[in-house]
């Protein structure tokens, strides 16, 4: 025996018969939505810069050491080591974009650095990134015992500026 409340219950997952039968409107041809978020393209400005590990985690675009192509985010976070030559190498990465030596059509939209070990930076490292700093967005991506040994699962480190 069925009481109302179920009778409402399933006539309500059916919908109206109008729902079932009505006619069915072909959309028209348009460009694809676009996904929520924005999207991100990953580019190393040095070899092990951690663009492979940061897009499996993050989300986004692992473009290597190569610019975003055609149909790659335009949006282009560089990414580098906190050591010497991963500084080194932003820096100059940063000039060639600044003096327009990238593809057009990309926005830079920040500098992410990933530890290239555990524990604090020495002064002239931190130093350096303070002049990064200076001139684009920096989000710094801590240490993770875990992906040094390829576990590239848990919760993410939370990057300044994201939920």
């Amino acid at each position: 025996m069925r009481s109302d409340v179920q009778r409402e219950a399933e006539s309500v997952r059916q919908g109206p018969e109008i729902w079932i039968r009505g006619p069915v409107a072909v959309p028209e041809p348009g460009p694809p939505p676009e996904p929520l978020g924005r999207r991100y393209s990953f580019v190393g400005t040095h070899g092990g810069a951690g663009t492979s590990t940061l897009a499996a985690v993050y989300g986004g675009h692992d473009c290597g050491r190569d610019w975003p192509g055609p149909g790659d985010p335009r949006s282009v976070l560089l990414v580098a080591r906190t050591h010497a030559a991963g500084l080194r190498a932003v820096q100059r990465t940063l000039g060639s974009f600044q003096e327009g030596e990238a593809p057009p059509g990309l926005d830079l939209d920040a500098v992410v650095l990933v530890a290239d070990a555990p524990g604090r930076l020495p002064r002239p490292l931190d130093r350096s990134i303070r002049e990064i700093e200076a001139s684009v967005a920096v989000y710094r991506v801590p240490w993770v015992p875990a992906w040094r040994l390829g576990d590239l699962g848990g919760r993410p480190p939370r990057l300044p500026g994201t939920a």
